[in-house]
């Protein structure tokens, strides 16, 4: 089982920026690969910026140039530097936690943050 804990979020204006942590209980370094997700009001939710199994990382074309993942060093926490905030990065921001190798098929959500970009 692992729980995931996400914090950070809050208002901001536009060209501001946030940073979002999620930290996850357990050993995960090597059994799940981690990433952020959003849901907007009235839409589906959409992948941010994931890490792929091998290490790699994806980042969603709206986001591009403007947000960074990252990780700790133990590998159990991940961050989303969020620069040039945009209104349209209005959400509810969510940590994500997906199996890779024995342990694919396994998959866990945090709680969500919101992030609010207004002036």
């Amino acid at each position: 089982q692992v729980q995931l804990v996400e914090s950070g979020g809050g208002l901001v204006q536009p060209g501001g920026s946030l940073r979002l942590s999620c930290a996850a209980s357990g050993s995960i370094a090597s059994r799940y690969a981690m990433g952020w997700y959003r849901q907007a009001p009235g839409k589906q939710r959409e992948s941010v910026a994931t890490f792929t199994s091998g290490g790699s990382t994806n980042y969603a074309d709206s986001v591009k140039g403007r947000f960074t993942i990252s990780r700790g060093n133990g590998k159990s926490t991940v961050y989303l530097q969020m620069n040039s905030l945009k209104p349209e990065d209005t959400a509810v921001y969510y940590c994500n936690a997906r199996g890779i190798g024995i342990w694919y098929g396994q998959d866990y959500w945090g709680q969500g943050t919101q992030v609010t970009v207004s002036s």
